[in-house]
């Protein structure tokens, strides 16, 4: 088992922490939020230090910080050759990652959730992801990409998902205002929803199409999304995204 050191301890480094502690990894973490590495300490046993000294503990280190904040906390910090980094700092890219944490060559870079922590959180990995798979898969499977603009792709559709979210939460507030219950209306919703995506076979246009069929209350939404530019709207913000990604 490895020593796994995470500099940022906020809500993406927990689950992460909680898994690979579940895996019986050593965990290092920061103080960086308090409440929550205290919470760790107490239920999976973690040690709690300063920034330098989880990177001298540790053998592979998991850098949780916003990217705002990189420059000012990573690169003060000393950094070994034989260290293996896992970055999840969205907008960090890699030249800039292996200056702050030279003399390291090892790196990989991905996108998790905190869902990551129950399985079933596909990781687009670039570089070292054989260092990916070692922690997370099988539970988490691994994706490969060949380039650190696919990798930003995908933290493009990352980002997606709150937005889907975002229109899952006002169909939820229709149906609230219309039969009077909003727990309900938020929980069929979710299901419902939830629900169909684990049972899909045929793919996502496979599937609309299965149930847009002409005449339908689905024919009749999803033109009617078109119609108001929600998949223009959608695609405008991916690309908005991935030219702030390339820009870093």
């Amino acid at each position: 088992m490895s020593r796994i050191g995470f500099v940022g301890t906020g809500h993406i480094a927990a689950p992460m922490a909680r898994f690979l502690a579940a895996r019986g990894h050593e965990i290092f973490v920061t103080r960086r939020n308090a409440e929550v590495s205290a919470a760790l300490a107490t239920e999976i046993g973690a040690e709690i230090g300063e920034a330098q000294q989880v990177l001298d503990s540790a053998e592979i280190i998991v850098l949780c910080i916003r990217p705002e904040q990189a420059q000012s906390v990573i690169a003060p910090l000393d950094f070994r050759a034989d260290h293996r980094i896992v970055s999840v700092m969205a907008g960090v890219p890699r030249a800039v990652l292996q200056k702050m944490a030279a003399p390291a060559t090892s790196f990989v870079q991905t996108i998790p959730l905190g869902f990551l922590e129950q399985g079933g959180c596909p990781l687009p990995g670039f570089g070292d992801t054989d260092l990916l798979a070692q922690l997370f898969d099988p539970e988490n499977p691994v994706i490969p990409v060949a380039s650190e603009a696919a990798l930003n792709a995908h933290f493009a559709i990352c980002a997606m998902v709150p937005g889907i979210l975002d229109l899952m939460a006002t169909g939820a507030g229709w149906l609230a205002a219309e039969t009077g219950d909003a727990n309900k209306a938020e929980f069929y919703t979710t299901r419902l929803v939830g629900g169909f995506l684990q049972t899909m076979q045929k793919g996502l246009a496979g599937e609309r199409d299965a149930l847009a069929t002409a005449g339908t209350l689905s024919l009749q939404m999803t033109e009617a999304l078109r119609r108001g530019q929600a998949h223009d709207a959608l695609e405008a913000a991916l690309r908005a995204i991935g030219n702030r990604l390339e820009a870093g």
